[in-house]
């Protein structure tokens, strides 16, 4: 993946779907949120990461003080600054990460999908989930992230109690195989394209299935 530039056009679509609407509106896919409250934590997030990187500690804190109409605009420079961080150093540039690699990568990677769900959290606010679109590829990495990374860091944390069985995840719109969360008995199956895969993951999207809907009722994802 070439992840700067994916960064780069991430972020723009999100800093223009908020700036396209009210930044006192509810947050459908995240309960209790206004549009407010997503800008200023994908920017906070932004620039933790980046922190992460220059500094090599998790202590960055720099949440939104300015007033509410400029609010979009300092997400701007708070996702141009990430970019330019990033870019700027090499993948292999030490950081400090919450992840086994102590890399600059281990960012790019994690703030493309940060970045996209939160997009379509973005959309939601102002009516516009249909024009959320991901590459199917990017899609499944961010389902790969979720199965390979973040469900075994709620285990291993103790947020969550392993699984009562496992999830196997079928895209059918990448050649690649299953993906499969949990282990044991019984055994359901989330099939679909890997954007849905990815937003019923991060609880963005409804599962039918009823046993697939009865492992995620945990929180795989932070």
């Amino acid at each position: 993946m070439d992840w700067i530039p994916l960064l780069d056009e991430a972020t723009g679509r999100f800093a223009d779907a908020a700036a396209s609407g009210d930044l006192e509106a509810p947050v459908p896919t995240c309960p209790g949120w206004t549009l407010a409250d997503l800008v200023g934590h994908l920017g906070w997030v932004h620039r933790w990461a980046a922190h992460a990187v220059t500094d090599g500690t998790p202590d960055g804190n720099s949440p939104y003080a300015g007033d509410p109409p400029d609010m979009v605009e300092w997400y701007r420079d708070s996702a141009r600054h990430l970019v330019d961080v990033l870019a700027t150093r090499g993948p292999d540039a030490p950081a400090w990460t919450f992840g086994a690699e102590k890399v600059a990568a281990f960012w790019r990677r994690r703030q493309v999908h940060e970045t996209v769900v939160h997009e379509y959290d973005a959309l939601a606010a102002v009516g516009r989930t249909d024009d959320w679109t991901i590459d199917r590829a990017l899609a499944w990495d961010g389902v790969d992230e979720v199965a390979t990374f973040f469900y075994p860091r709620q285990v291993r944390l103790e947020r969550i109690a392993p699984m009562a069985g496992s999830l196997r995840l079928v895209p059918t719109d990448v050649d690649a195989d299953p993906l499969e969360i949990g282990g044991g008995e019984p055994v359901a199956e989330l099939t679909g394209p890997a954007s849905y895969l990815l937003l019923a993951l991060w609880k963005r999207a409804p599962v039918e299935d009823t046993a697939a809907a009865g492992l995620l009722a945990t929180a795989v994802t932070p």
